[in-house]
């Protein structure tokens, strides 16, 4: 196995994708409301700024800020999974073998994870995130789609709600698998 070692620079912004180990689940979108509860508790105990976020149905994309002099994503990305894991009914929990401690099954282990390295990187993630609903056939339009920081950015003036225009024609490419 590879010796992958992340980037850890504190304050810095990072771009996630965290996926669910069944990728035909529609579990993140169907308990939408347990995981903004686990992402409002998580921030609440380990602060962080949302840059961008769009949850799919069996994976997310996000953008997040972390506060100066802090690098932990780990830790936040651990508490958020075990608390979205721990309020799921058992009977969505799948039965799963070869599960080590107290996992549930229903994350992968890893995560892709990359840090931002000037505004051009962070606006291309940004576009990437909040264009994946398109890019992956859920939507005809951006806007159409109700689990996205989009929204918020069409109310600060970052886009315009007709943003993309339906095209997917120029997705920009940010190196996830």
């Amino acid at each position: 196995m590879p010796n992958y070692r992340r980037a850890r620079v504190a304050g810095a912004s990072y771009f996630f994708t965290v996926n669910l180990r069944d990728r035909r689940s529609d579990l993140l979108t169907r308990h939408v409301d347990l995981l903004r509860d686990a992402v409002r508790v998580t921030r609440n105990r380990h602060p962080f700024e949302i840059d961008a976020w769009v949850v799919l149905p069996d994976h997310m994309h996000c953008l997040w800020t972390l506060p100066a002099g802090d690098s932990d994503f780990a830790l936040r990305w651990k508490v958020l999974k075990a608390r979205f894991s721990r309020r799921l009914p058992a009977s969505e929990a799948p039965a799963v073998a070869n599960l080590r401690g107290r996992e549930r099954g229903i994350w992968q282990r890893r995560y892709w994870e990359h840090l931002i390295r000037d505004e051009e990187d962070y606006r291309r993630h940004v576009d990437y995130i909040h264009i994946n609903p398109l890019k992956h056939g859920h939507v005809g339009r951006v806007a159409d789609w109700p689990y996205s920081t989009f929204h918020r950015a069409v109310r600060e003036g970052l886009y315009t709600a007709d943003w993309a225009g339906g095209s997917i024609t120029d997705i920009p490419n940010t190196g996830e698998p």
